[in-house]
């Protein structure tokens, strides 16, 4: 069944109506088929709701710019359908999705799988970096390469009809709900607040898997309380398609013996970094679903209500350094900062706190209009070097290689073709480098 609003998802349910709930969700790129060879066997003790991300699938293209938002969406698809209390495994963004789960709705989760899953998923350049290749390029560089990422070559090698089924998914993905994804998963950090998630989880990775492998499992592991980690032999990052069997072997035993018990719903709820511990059922469920032993709820006072604090002013070079870093690159800003000595510190501070804090920081421009107003102040003092920053700055804020030569075609008319001239050298060659696909 679809859902077309831009607050639900698009799903479809398979197992008995009375089963207890099973959500699996899928990773960037793919559709809920990657999870196939999975429901046949999990259908026999769940209800099983898969998801399509935004503008995957066929799926309304209502893009999602974080994992929050996308979580926020699950949630209301489930409400809307009647279901409180979820059992929730996902893939790499699903993942994402699934701590995100854990951290602000815990009440909600039975039980929790990360499949090749990260607290953080690589950098946040990178992603928007691959945002850049999209909004120029299409999907189609993307999805040549997706094989790559995503199967060991021997796999890959032997299943072509499964490799070209992979390069058709992420082909038919809408672009601005893959580039809206990206910028979800370059904001995606929890490596402070894995301590705060109190379900069981399973860390589920593949041994080959090149883009969230083991070191990344490893860090969930230690970061949460109550997980364990299965190792995966001779996959790489999606592992359900390359090691259907292994993979449904793994689920089935976790969640049919780590099926948390709902909290009871009277209690206030405690703190976020105390680990909430759930009472028995007050009636068994219609199937039931094998679990641990039930434990004893907390005696816990509850802390009366400090009254509110005096909200201290925003630190603007905090905020300067996270921006500068969003427009720029993290690259580029610790290189810049890496240069700056006793000399010529004060003035980078000066910057970061005042140009980027302050002005970068208004809401009177979006980051774009920004962009072009950067770029034709640069082009009229002759300040080449800096453009070539800002037009990379330019194509991450969003502006497309069309939209960058309209500006410098409007600053050769005010500013002088000689300028301008100057500037296409530069935003051409700058444009050549971020756009072109890597081999």
């Amino acid at each position: 069944m679809s859902e077309s609003t831009s607050s639900t998802l698009q799903y479809r349910f398979d197992g008995p109506e009375e089963a207890p709930v099973l959500v699996l969700g899928p990773s960037l790129g793919t559709t809920w088929h990657m999870f196939d060879r999975q429901v046949p066997e999990l259908v026999r003790q769940w209800r099983v709701l898969r998801f399509d991300l935004p503008g995957h699938g066929g799926a309304p293209a209502h893009p999602a710019g974080s994992v929050a938002e996308l979580a926020t969406r699950l949630l209301a698809t489930l409400d809307g359908l009647g279901v409180q209390r979820f059992g929730y495994a996902g893939c790499a963004l699903g993942g994402a999705v699934g701590v995100e789960l854990a951290l602000r709705h815990p009440e909600r989760l039975a039980s929790l799988a990360l499949v090749a899953a990260s607290p953080r998923f690589g950098t946040p350049d990178e992603f928007r970096q691959r945002g850049v290749i999209v909004r120029t390029n299409g999907l189609d560089p993307i999805a040549r390469s997706a094989p790559d990422r995503w199967f060991t070559g021997g796999f890959a090698a032997a299943q072509p009809a499964i490799t070209e089924w992979a390069v058709q998914m992420v082909r038919t993905t809408d672009p601005g709900c893959y580039i809206a994804a990206c910028e979800a998963l370059a904001a995606f950090d929890v490596r402070a607040e894995l301590g705060r998630i109190g379900v069981p989880t399973l860390v589920l990775v593949g041994s080959e898997d090149q883009v969230t492998g083991p070191a990344e499992a490893r860090t969930l592991v230690a970061g949460i309380r109550d997980a364990r980690l299965a190792v995966v032999p001779g996959a790489s990052h999606l592992v359900p398609v390359e090691q259907p069997a292994a993979v449904t072997d793994l689920l089935v035993r976790h969640f049919s013996t780590a099926w948390q018990q709902p909290f009871d719903t009277g209690q206030t709820a405690l703190p976020a970094a105390a680990a909430p511990v759930p009472q028995p059922p007050a009636a068994p469920a219609p199937v039931a679903v094998p679990a641990a032993p039930p434990r004893t709820a907390p005696v816990a006072e509850i802390a009366a209500a400090e009254p509110p604090q005096p909200v201290a002013p925003p630190d603007r070079y905090e905020t300067g350094l996270k921006i500068r870093r969003e427009v720029l690159g993290d690259a580029h800003v610790e290189g810049v900062l890496a240069r700056a000595d006793e000399f010529s510190g004060d003035f980078e501070e000066l910057v970061t706190r005042y140009a980027w804090g302050e002005v970068w920081d208004r809401p009177g421009l979006d980051r774009k209009s920004r962009s072009c107003v950067t770029l034709t102040a640069l082009v009229a003092g002759g300040h080449l070097e800096d453009l070539a920053v800002h037009t990379r700055a330019a194509l991450r804020n969003g502006l497309t290689p069309q939209e960058i030569k309209e500006v410098l075609l409007q600053a050769a008319v005010y500013c002088g073709v000689p300028a301008a001239n100057s500037a296409f050298r530069v935003a051409q060659r700058v444009i050549r480098e971020e756009t072109t696909p890597a081999e």
